[in-house]
């Protein structure tokens, strides 16, 4: 779910910042700038791990700033292919059920990536399985509900700003920069209320 990625870079430090620690001042700098920000083809930056070279500080020309080439490792979040994951359902609709985790919501699981026979109901704003013929053999997937998926599929869209007399195609319009399909089609996948019972959800959800 999550990587290491070194990345060298130029930060500036602020003459407000010379008070601090060279090191520390350095660190908040860098953790600015890249947390929680997507990189493509990377992933969701999510913190700094570790400095692991700076050189000397040059002051720019009528600005007051340092300015510092670093090289450094990031925490990014990137889950690979077939990884299963927990997450809670955030909404559902036609298109399929979105779920998020404490730090990153553009999760879909698209109609055709859940059991067969599941339908949506637009009166409940829910997807149903019919997994028997029974109405007591109907298994909902409710929102807020915490599940269990498996990751299919990343998709990137490049937020850079187009020149003029380029309007492109608007197919990135709209869209987070990184966001991932999931799956709920197997055994054990989807609300873990079905497969844990009330005692494992708990115990999850406490961890």
């Amino acid at each position: 779910m999550f990587i290491l990625t070194k990345i060298a870079d130029l930060v500036q430090i602020k003459p407000e910042d010379f008070d601090k620690d060279a090191a520390q001042a350095i660190e908040d700098n860098i953790n600015e700038k890249f947390s929680n920000r997507v990189i493509q083809k990377i992933g969701l930056c999510v913190c700094l791990y570790d400095l692991l070279s700076a050189s000397e500080g040059l002051i720019g020309h009528g600005t007051g700033l340092v300015n510092v080439n670093v090289e450094f490792r990031l925490i990014v979040f990137r889950p690979f292919k077939n990884e299963v994951m927990v997450g809670i359902i955030s909404s559902s609709s036609p298109r399929g059920i979105r779920i998020r985790l404490n730090f990153f919501e553009d999760i879909l699981v698209p109609p055709h990536k859940l059991p067969p026979n599941t339908h949506f109901s637009p009166s409940e704003q829910v997807y149903i399985w019919d997994a028997g013929e029974t109405d007591e053999e109907k298994l909902y997937f409710d929102n807020h509900e915490k599940v269990r998926f498996r990751i299919e599929e990343e998709k990137w869209h490049d937020q850079s700003p187009q020149g003029p007399g380029k309007d492109g195609d608007g197919e990135g319009e709209g869209k987070s920069p990184y966001s991932l399909v999931a799956a709920m089609d197997d055994s054990g996948l989807g609300p873990c209320l079905w497969w844990d019972g009330e005692e494992g959800v708990e115990e999850g959800m406490e961890e």
